[in-house]
């Protein structure tokens, strides 16, 4: 299990299961936001507490970036339900690093061609220093 909460901890994700890495995105959201994703579905291997405001992406509001009204961080974000379940993200930045320390990085290529890319070795200690 994996925690983590915005900066006024106002905000908090659990996620239930071990992430097989955590995808760095280059879209025009995810660059600007600098999250890290892991990955579920709500409900059953991760979850969300506290108030949150949502910026819903594009004309089909497809996903929807939740964040915490009073500090700001960006803490999950939400896909359209799809055969009764509801994909959805947290930022593994929001969390204490030693406890997320060693997962590996996956590139999404979100800006140009919606590709998974190869991994390089990296891990999400890699990305803090």
């Amino acid at each position: 299990m994996l925690t983590g909460s915005c900066h006024c901890g106002r905000v908090t994700w659990r996620f239930d299961a071990a992430p097989e890495g955590a995808t760095a995105c280059n879209c025009t959201v995810c660059r600007r936001y600098g999250a890290l994703w892991i990955y579920g579905h709500e409900g059953e291997d991760v979850s969300i507490a506290g108030e949150t405001r949502a910026y819903e992406r594009g004309e089909n509001r497809v996903l929807a970036f939740h964040f915490c009204p009073a500090c700001a961080c960006v803490v999950a974000w939400r896909g359209i339900p799809e055969d009764g379940r509801r994909r959805m993200a947290v930022n593994v930045r929001l969390a204490e690093p030693e406890t997320v320390a060693d997962i590996p990085i996956d590139h999404f290529d979100g800006l140009h061609s919606f590709d998974d890319l190869p991994r390089d070795g990296r891990r999400v200690k890699d990305y803090w220093f």
